[in-house]
C-alpha cells in the first residue's frame, strides 16, 4: 500500500468506535493504526479466497499435535 494518507469521513456506532479507542490506548497505539490495519486485514480477507498461510500453517501444526485426538472425535 501506498505510505500517502487520504482524509475520509465515515461513521460508526458509539459503542465500536469507544471499544477502538479503549484498544487504542491499551496497546499504546494510535487510533489510525488500528484503522488501517483493520481495513487492511479486512481486504487481504476479502480479495483473498484461500486461507491466510500462517492460518493453514496454524492448522497443520494443530492436526500433527493432535491427530490421535481428532481421529477419536471422529469415530
Amino acid at each position: 500500500m501506498s505510505a500517502s494518507k487520504e482524509k475520509f469521513a465515515t461513521q460508526v456506532s458509539s459503542e465500536i468506535l469507544a471499544e477502538l479507542r479503549a484498544l487504542a490506548q491499551s496497546e499504546g497505539r494510535q487510533l489510525q493504526a488500528l484503522i488501517d490495519e483493520a481495513l487492511t486485514d479486512l481486504i487481504e480477507k476479502r480479495k483473498n479466497t484461500r486461507p491466510r498461510p500462517q492460518v493453514m500453517s496454524a492448522y497443520h501444526a494443530s492436526h500433527e499435535k493432535y491427530a490421535d485426538l481428532y481421529r477419536k472425535l471422529a469415530k
